[in-house]
């Protein structure tokens, strides 16, 4: 009996490994991701809102504080569009102070916390994204840019729900969106549909053009369908394989990902790295011949900062799908 049960382990711990790969190939992924959250909310929107655009983890420079401003995500719809501010890390019973602070209490160790208003922040971050955008040569109509806060968290509780302002999304109201109600907006996204229709396809084009070039930040997604926002730093390995590596940089490529080279685990482990150069057309479209090819050993790592983490982290590229570099 203890033998066929050992055999059942083996066999079992070798099935994973061939077709379920291997988690611990990730040197550093932190518990808990605000990425993951982002792309999560995201892709709920994409679907609610068929053929809505959303942009995630935007950088866009701030001329009065000489820094960028992060911008979670930006929903693009016909005729309008949304900043979004995603506060996943708020929980507890929320109520608001009279200078406009949140008070969060019953979470972080049952620890009253005190958050500066999200709202207010949400509504610098259009100021700075119009500012960039008639900086690109963009001028919008006024309350094209509406806004939104978020807050997806479950354990988020408003104690007193009438005095939220109309824009703060909470958790129930958002797992209220579906599918059939995106025409309607749902009743709590704005909808400024105004002038004609060709100016307004026109000015959604523009828009959408501007957005897929700005600047982001960097993106790793990783096997089980994790995410890290932050900053590319280096290649780490083998000195034949961070050579192979050296024309990944910033300035020359835009996306790279990573593929097996062979089925099973019967031959040597290495990785293809497939790369495609910055398309500064801004349109997204890229031909076969723009593709090169790399073939690397699978413990070659990334290193990474990871956005609002002072620890740079290692990625083995064996847990990478791809990785996206701002321009």
């Amino acid at each position: 009996m203890w033998w066929e049960l050992i055999c059942g382990i083996v066999l079992y711990k070798l099935f994973k490994k061939l077709f379920c790969g291997q988690n611990d190939d990730v040197l550093d992924i932190p518990s808990s991701s605000d990425a993951n959250v982002l792309f999560s909310v995201a892709k709920r929107l994409e679907k609610v809102y068929g053929g809505a655009k959303v942009f995630v983890g935007l950088q866009i420079p701030d001329p009065d504080s000489g820094s960028r401003q992060n911008i979670d995500l930006v929903l693009l719809l016909d005729g309008e569009a949304t900043v979004i501010s995603v506060k996943h890390d708020i929980s507890g019973f929320v109520t608001i102070d009279k200078d406009g602070t949140w008070v969060c209490t019953g979470s972080h160790k049952h620890q009253t916390v005190r958050i500066p208003n999200p709202v207010t922040e949400a509504q610098h971050q259009i100021s700075v994204l119009e500012s960039y955008l008639q900086q690109r040569g963009l001028d919008l109509p006024p309350a094209y840019i509406s806004y939104k806060v978020i807050c997806p968290n479950p354990n988020f509780h408003s104690v007193n729900p009438g005095s939220f302002p109309s824009e703060v999304v909470t958790h129930e109201q958002f797992a209220e969106l579906k599918s059939e109600t995106k025409n309607a907006l749902s009743g709590w996204m704005k909808n400024f549909r105004r002038g004609k229709k060709d100016m307004q396809e026109s000015l959604s084009e523009k828009l959408n053009l501007v957005l897929s070039t700005a600047p982001v930040w960097d993106r790793l997604q990783l096997k089980g369908d994790k995410y890290i926002l932050g900053e590319f730093l280096e290649f780490k390995g083998k000195q034949d394989d961070v050579q192979e590596l050296s024309n990944i940089r910033r300035s020359k490529v835009g996306r790279l990902i990573i593929q097996k080279t062979s089925m099973f685990g019967l031959a040597p482990s290495k990785l293809e790295v497939v790369y495609t150069p910055q398309d500064y057309r801004g349109d997204g479209s890229a031909t076969s011949s723009d593709f090169n090819e790399v073939t690397v050993r699978s413990s070659t790592e990334i290193v990474f900062q990871p956005r609002h983490s002072t620890k740079v982290r290692k990625y083995k590229l064996s847990s990478v799908i791809s990785m996206t570099l701002s321009p």
